[in-house]
């Protein structure tokens, strides 16, 4: 299976099929540190990153957010003094697209720096 880091998202709309649970058994061991919840009966990719400060969180935050807007695909970002949470999940299908584990991958290399 190709590396989630190496691939890109794709237009998502209302249509667009959710992951199926042998999906979630193929994707997930690339992104062991994220956990799969529900808010509001709809499922998230989430994890929360630990630094030693706010303005190293901050800058994670911004790196993230630069990687979205360059995918196109978006996440929740709370930043607090040394942590930030990031939950993916497409808002289009209320709930977990192939993007999101892609996005999450991506968002473990960039606190990698890889």
């Amino acid at each position: 299976m190709e590396n989630l880091t190496q691939q890109k998202c794709t237009a998502c709309h209302k249509d667009a099929p959710r992951v199926t649970e042998e999906e979630v058994a193929q994707l997930k061991p690339q992104i062991p540190d994220w956990e799969i919840v529900e808010h509001d009966g709809v499922a998230h990719l989430e994890r929360t990153y630990k630094f030693d400060d706010f303005l190293q969180a901050l800058d994670f935050t911004c790196r993230v957010g630069a990687e979205a807007e360059q995918e196109g695909h978006h996440p929740a970002l709370l930043t607090e003094w040394g942590k930030v949470k990031v939950s993916w999940w497409t808002h289009a299908i209320e709930g977990l697209h192939r993007n999101d584990f892609i996005m999450a991958a991506k968002t473990d290399q960039v606190l990698t720096g890889q």
